[in-house]
C-alpha cells in the first residue's frame, strides 16, 4: 500500500521557499525522485501563506520509505566523517 508524508515548512523571510528551490537547484530533489519506490516528491507554495511550503512525499510502500530513509541516514553519518 502506497503510503505518502505531507509535511509543512514554516520560515521567515521567504526561508521556507529559499530552501525548497536549494533542494530543487542542487539536485538533491531528482536524486530522491530517482529512489527506487519513490512515487511523488513535490513542493507546493500556498497562495494565502508565502512563509510555508508544503511537500507531497509519495512512495510505494513503506518498506521503500524506510529504505530511502535507512539510505539517507546512512549517507548523513558518512558526511560527518
Amino acid at each position: 500500500m502506497a503510503i505518502t508524508v505531507n509535511i509543512y515548512y514554516k520560515g521567515v523571510n521567504g526561508n521556507a521557499k529559499k530552501f525548497a528551490e536549494e533542494m530543487i537547484a542542487s539536485g538533491v530533489v531528482d536524486d530522491i525522485r530517482a529512489e527506487e519506490g519513490n512515487i511523488r516528491y513535490e513542493y507546493f507554495f500556498p497562495l494565502a501563506d508565502e512563509e510555508t511550503v508544503l511537500l507531497i512525499d509519495s512512495w510505494k510502500d513503506q518498506k521503500a520509505k524506510i529504505r530511502f530513509g535507512s539510505a539517507l541516514n546512512r549517507s548523513k553519518r558518512l558526511q560527518n566523517c
